[in-house]
Order: C-alpha cells, then structure tokens, then sequence
C-alpha cells in the first residue's frame, strides 16, 4: 500500500527567508530615494534660476552670476551622480539576489523536509530513513508557489517515486497505527511470506493480517487466535521484540518490532536463509573432518562430554577406539587420493555399522573413535567392536585395486564414575595398543581388547548367552508376565502392560534388559517381537472386568529395531485378527530413540499404526532425547512419565518440577499420563496431586504371570479404592 504524500500534513513555520518579498522592498527603497533625490534636485535648480533673477545684469555683477552658474552645474552633476549610483546599487542587488535565488531556496525546502517528515524518517529502517528523505525534499518547493495544477502533477510523481522506494527496499516493512491498523506494507513483505490475492488495504487489523498468514499455510500447527494472542502479549510489554519465522520450505525470516512516539509499531523483515545457512556450514566444519565428514577431535570430545552427562542418571557407554593396519603402505603404493578413498569408504562402512545414536569420529590419520551411547551391558560393545573389524576388514575396490587391511580396537567404557573425554580416550587407546600387540602376534588379525582385563571373560559368556538366546523362541522358553495401570479417576485397573521373560532351563528367570539389546544386536528381536503381540492379544481376550466395566487394554513395548521393520504392521495387523481383539484395547509404546530415524517414514509407520485403531504411547518420556518437537508431529495417545523422576520425587526438586511439567502438559494437550514405577504412598499422592492420569509399579503389583491376571484385577480395584 504505498503512501501518498499529499497526505503529510504541512504543519512547518513559515519561513523568514522569503527573497521575493525582499526583492520588492528593496525596489521600493531604491525608487523613493531616486523620487527624494530628484524632487530635492529640482527644488534646488528652481531655487538658483530665481537668485540669478534677482542680481542685476551690470558688468559688475557678471562675476557674482558666473559663481551662482556654477553652483548651479555643480548641483545638476552632484544629483545625477545619486540618482546613477542608487541605480547602480539596486542593479547590483538585483544580479547577487538572482545568483542567490536558488540557494537560498533549496535551504527553505530542507527546512520544510526535514520539519514535515521528522517523525516518520525516524521510524524506517536505516537504509530506508535515508531514502524517504532522498524523495521528499522537493515536497516544500511543491507548498510554495507553485499553481495548483503543477501541484498535484508534482505529487503524484513524488508518490510514485517514494512507493517505488518502499517496494524496493532488501526489507519487508509494516507500519500500524496506535490502533494496530496497517498504515504501511510493502512488496518485499509480500515475496517473504508468499501471500497470493490483493494487497492488504489501509487500515487492516493485525488480525486480519495474521488470519490471512494462517490460512494460507505460513504456520502450519498454530491457530490465528494463538499466534495473535502471542503477538498481543508482546506488544503490551511496550518493549522492542523480536523472532524468527521458520518456513516449511526452509524459509527463515527474521522479524523486528519497535514501538513508535505515537504509540504505533513499525516492523521490518529480513531473510536471513543464506545467513543461517552459512553460520550451520561453519559450524559443521568446526566439528567434522574434512575428508571424511565424521567428528573431528572436537565434536567427540563434545559427544563424550553428553554421554558422561547422561551416565550421571544411570545410562552407560563405551568408547571404542580403533585404527587401520597396513594404512602406510596403501599411500605409498596406490598413492596419497587412493588413500583418501579408502579413509572415506572405510567411514562410511563404520557408520552403516553403528546407531544414529553413536557417534563417529575421525582423529586423524588413520585413526578413529567411537562413543556408543546407552550401553546396557558388556554385550553390546562387543558385538559392536567385532561388527566394525569385520566390516573395516573387507576388501576394497579403488580405481581398479583391490586393497586389504586390518584393524585393532580398544574398549574403555564409562559410568557414573567417568571423569573426562581425554582420560577415557586414554584409557581406550591403552586397550588398544594391547590389541595390536595381540594381533601382530596372530598374524594381524583384527582383535578388540578392554581397558579391564576381566570383561574378557564376560564377553565370553555373552557369547554363550548369545547361543542359547537363539534356541530359545523354538524351545518356547518366553512367557509374558502383566503388571497393572490403574486410573487414578476411576480407582481401577484399566491396563495391562505386556513385559517378556526368559525361563532359561540354566540361569533361571532372565530379565528382558539382560537378553533383549543382545536380541536386538544378532537380528531376533523381530521374531520374538512378532511372537510378544500375538501371545499379548490372546491371552488380553480372556480379561473381562468383574461388573461388566470398560474393555481391559493391554500395552506392548516396541523396540527401535523391531519398528524400523518393514513387516511390523502386519504383525500387528494379524495379531489383531487372528486373536480377535479390537485395535482399541492394544496399546504400543515406542521409545523416544525411534523417532529419531528417518522422520518420514516414522510418521507414516505410526499413522499406519493409528489406522489399526491402535493407541500410540510414548514411554520413557523426558529421558535421552526428550523433544517437545515430538509430540507436535504426531498426536500421541499418552505419556508415560520415566520412574527415574518417580523415585526421585522425595529426594529431588528437580524431579518434582519435572514430573509436574509433564502432567500439565498432558492436561494442556488432551494426552493421558502415566507415571512408573510407583513404589510408595507419598509418591503415588504427589503424582495424583500433578494431575497424572495413570499410575503404574511395585506400590499395586509387581508384574505377574499371565495366570494371576484376574485375581490382579480384583485386588488391584481394592487397593485403589482403599
């Protein structure tokens, strides 16, 4: 909407400097002093011709005659001499006032500018303030003088030339009045934010404006009144503020509001996509190798330092430091780009070997590093250790040739006890250098060793576990044990979480943390997933509650491995079908470390779920990688709240706030919540006291066999009732 400056009211002065009206005045002077001196010049000769007539004509007075005479000459020539010198100063005056004209003229115009248009210069933009200027300097000469009809040709050129301006700006640009009515916009603000249709008019709400950016895609997740109440709140701080608009085309647009004198608000608009485009370039180079795109010393030393973080709430790592055999040669023999190529390969074939968890490093050379993150026990960081010499080992083909070398790996793992990056980096590489002397003495085979001696032998017998984990499924040696949720409302059992245990002929009754990361390692956790829903679904028909109250639901954990398999929702699907239970009563509960896959995929895996009629939990929430990213792009079912925070509750404030944040944003978004691992009385009277919906541990009933479900469900309801 470009601005009319005819519209500027003219509320200047009037200006002392007026050279017309000076010209006049003196003109004037200079004539009444040519009229004095010509009346005096007259008077004067009539006076002389009247003395001469009264001395007689007699040789004696022929001298006293020839002396009037010549006063009388000498008077004529004394007032033409006035007359041409005032003549002479008025032309003067005259050529300096026409010189002058123009210069004093182009002052009298800044003046005007400069008075009209203070106000609003001040608030454009910097690089606009000075052009707005630039145009409107003539609009005083246009005040003046001018015939009406010249008047408003002149104007209509200046604004045509001040909207020029304006839609050429770099910047987007909004004025409102105090009444946050649009006063200016421009046509930049119009390419930022896409908008199709007219321009907005003169004299547009704020919210208006915003409803017109909502409904054409610019804030997808956020209503029209939720963003205007956002921008309400600001503004009625009366302070400068400012954000930044994330595009779903990968738009950034940096926004700017100052509060105007008037009470109105200016806003301008930059495009800062190159800008964070650059500064994320930059940063990736800070923390990456640049031949092989890994983390560099610095972004592993910066993955150390979370991991020994997160170890201080009970979660395990290891890192595993390796380095390649017979590297040398391969530069010295094919040449420094072949070995470039095999550095790059050989990165590529360790992170197709790791989670997207873990994190890979190059340190240099030929030496790298990794930090596996959640290691639950020995197990896994061996089989990840082996998996990476035996892919490291492989041959390579490199323009033409095939190269083979070995590799040697040391293991340090970390704990609570984790003092630094640098001393388990030490700690690591001390395993491996004994790693290298074993293999130089077996004729360079690829080995990994640990920094304790004694997890040897524990990853022996992880071998051991490994083989009769792989009969066991066949020799029907897993049952599933129920423990119950109960809603907090209704004081009743309304679930029952499906928890897999291994009655091992030898060991006893195995725990799911000791042999499920080891299931999910060599490949089984798929089919004993598959075997878990259909066994759930089951034995979940035979539950009915005792006064015919609400359908009983059962909840089955699924791994990260298991729900990136192309055939999970057709397991589920015929567990559905072939049980006959409903899609309402199952429940999935995914961890938090499943959406950090392939985000699009992940998303239509859990529609495909939904569609089931299947409710989608997330459990372990606010553990890891808590994201609130997360439950905005897919609307879960409901929360389980970790029992890290629950046991925490009487000993931490922290944990307290945590668990109280959780709960209301539950309540906030219409998701159920489920706190774990409820143990006491004080604790299970906080959690009711933080709005959770649902409640769940030892404090009811530890998890049971399947055969104990009735008689849980009756105790149970009595113990919530009590």
């Amino acid at each position: 909407m470009p601005v009319e400056l005819c519209d500027i009211p003219d509320n200047s002065p009037p200006h002392p400097l007026r050279p017309g009206a000076s010209a006049i005045w003196l003109a004037a002077a200079c004539a009444a002093v040519v009229t004095g001196l010509c009346v005096l010049g007259s008077r004067t000769d009539l006076a002389i011709d009247t003395l001469v007539r009264t001395v007689p004509d007699t040789p004696e007075s022929g001298a006293l005659r020839a002396g009037i005479a010549g006063v009388q000459d000498l008077s004529r020539t004394l007032l033409f001499s006035a007359i041409a010198g005032a003549a002479l100063i008025f032309a003067a005056w005259l050529a300096a006032f026409l010189v002058m004209r123009q210069n004093i003229r182009r002052i009298r115009e800044a003046t005007d500018a400069l008075a009209v248009l203070d106000r609003r210069a001040r608030t454009q933009p910097a690089g606009a303030a000075d052009e707005i200027r630039d145009i409107v300097r003539a609009v005083a000469a246009i005040r003046d003088g001018e015939p009406p009809g010249r008047r408003e040709h002149a104007l209509a050129a200046i604004n045509s030339r001040f909207a020029a301006a304006i839609d050429n700006l770099a910047q987007g640009l909004v004025i409102l009045d105090p009444e946050l009515r649009l006063v200016v916009n421009n046509r930049r603000l119009y390419e930022f934010y896409s908008l199709s249709g007219p321009p907005f008019a003169s004299g547009t709400p704020l919210a208006e404006i915003i409803a017109r950016n909502v409904a054409e895609g610019h804030h997808p997740g956020h209503s029209a009144t939720e963003l205007h109440q956002s921008m309400m709140a600001r503004i009625a701080l009366g302070m400068p503020f400012d954000y930044r608009h994330e595009f779903p085309t990968g738009r950034i647009v940096a926004a700017q509001w100052h509060k105007l004198p008037d009470g109105g608000w200016v806003g301008t608009f930059q495009d800062i996509t190159e800008q964070q485009r650059s500064v994320v370039q930059i940063e990736h180079m800070a923390r990456h190798d640049g031949l092989t795109d890994l983390f560099n010393r610095a972004g592993f030393e910066e993955a150390v330092g979370r991991a020994i973080a997160r170890s201080r709430r009970g979660e395990d790592f290891a890192i595993l430091a390796m380095c390649l055999h017979r590297f040398k040669p391969v530069n010295d023999t094919f040449g420094y780009a072949a070995g470039d190529e095999l550095l790059r390969e050989a990165a590529r074939r360790m992170l197709r070997s790791v989670r997207d968890v873990d994190t890979v490093a190059r340190l240099g050379g030929d030496e790298f590093a990794i930090v596996q993150s959640g290691m639950d026990q020995l197990d896994s960081v061996d089989a990840l250790a082996q998996r990476l010499a035996d892919v490291i080992t492989m041959p390579y083909q490199i323009d033409g040739n095939e190269i083979v070398i070995g590799a040697s790996v040391g293991i340090a793992l970390g704990g609570r006890t984790s003092a630094d990056a640098d001393e388990l980096l030490r700690n690591a590489t001390l395993a491996l250098h004994r790693a290298k002397a074993e293999s130089g003495r077996q004729a360079g085979r690829a080995i990994h060793r640990f920094f304790e001696p004694e997890m040897d032998e524990r990853a022996k017998a992880r071998r051991a576990l490994e083989a009769d984990l792989r009969q066991a499924l066949n020799r029907g040696e897993f049952e599933l044990f129920y423990q119950p949720l109960v809603n907090v409302g209704e004081r009743r059992v309304c679930a029952f979480e499906a928890l897999i245990r291994w009655r091992h002929p030898a060991r006893g009754l195995v725990p799911p943390d000791a042999f499920i990361p080891l299931a999910e390692e060599i490949g089984l956790i798929v089919p004993i997933g598959e075997w878990v829903l259909r066994t759930a679904c089951a034995e979940a028909m035979l539950w009915e509650q005792p006064d015919g109250g609400p359908d009983l639901r059962v909840a089955v954990n699924l791994s990260a491995v298991q729900f990136s398999s192309p055939g999970l929702v057709a397991a589920v699907s015929d567990a559905l079908k072939s049980s006959g239970l409903p899609g309402s009563r199952l429940e999935l509960e995914i961890t938090e470390s499943v959406l950090l896959q392939d985000n699009d995929a992940t998303l239509d895996t859990l529609h495909r779920l939904r569609d089931l009629g299947a409710c989608i939990s997330m459990d372990d929430f606010g553990t890891g990688y808590s994201s609130l990213s997360y439950l905005r792009s897919f609307p879960f079912d409901k929360i389980k709240i970790d029992k890290s925070f629950i046991r925490g509750l009487s000993e931490s404030d922290e944990s307290n706030a945590i668990v109280r944040a959780i709960a209301g944003l539950g309540i906030t978004l219409g998701i159920a919540t489920t706190a774990e691992g409820v143990e006491t009385l004080e604790q299970l009277e906080k959690i009711v006291a933080d709005g959770c919906t649902e409640v769940q541990g030892y404090f009811f009933s530890p998890p049971r066999p399947a055969a104990e479900v009735p008689s849980l469900i009756l105790n149970t309801r009595a113990d919530a009732a009590a």
